[in-house]
């Protein structure tokens, strides 16, 4: 089985094959993730956003991430389907580009990062998809998560909390193809 630094990865079984995680026997834990991405384009293309031809980008990005939430796991094939309680997508335009923030929770037995990290991806696709017409440059990158949240029935009230660090400082610009 596949090993990164003593760890096993759980959706590879002894042999190398691809399972689905049992998760029957966990206890139900109130989760929350969040998750980032980043769409960067010209500032003129920011700027118009909200008056594209396909119409408003912005509020079209935030429903096809919670779109996407929902639909996580139709969309990654070992990924457990969830009944989320709650999806919240924020889009915030910044001067080279669009940020995106995404924060999901449910109540269940395994974790709720995957539908943050898709609806973030999805809004950010989406964005591109509204200004493709006229940014021909744009670049969706920065996906990732930065929070998972557990709160242990075991240990009444607390909470775990993971924060994942940006994995390098965000370059604005660099990662943007020329046009």
């Amino acid at each position: 089985m596949p090993d990164s630094g003593g760890e096993s990865l759980s959706h590879v079984d002894k042999a190398g094959g691809v399972r689905m995680v049992d998760v029957g026997a966990k206890p139900l834990s109130h989760r929350r993730a969040v998750a980032r991405a980043f769409v960067w384009m010209r500032a003129e293309t920011a700027a118009a956003l909200g008056s594209l031809p396909k119409g408003d980008a912005l509020v079209t990005a935030q429903l096809a991430g919670i779109m996407a939430a929902k639909r996580t796991a139709e969309l990654i094939p070992l990924c457990h389907p969830l009944p989320l309680s709650a999806v919240d997508v924020r889009l915030e335009v910044e001067a080279d580009g669009v940020a995106i923030e995404v924060s999901t929770e449910t109540t269940a037995q395994t974790g709720v990062e995957m539908e943050a990290l898709t609806a973030a991806a999805v809004a950010a696709l989406t964005v591109y998809d509204m200004a493709k017409a006229i940014d021909k440059g744009m670049v969706v990158g920065d996906v990732r998560l930065v929070e998972k949240t557990k709160e242990d029935p075991a240990e009444a009230g607390s909470s775990k909390e993971i924060t994942g660090e940006e994995p390098h400082p965000r370059r604005r610009g660099s990662n943007r193809a020329s046009s």
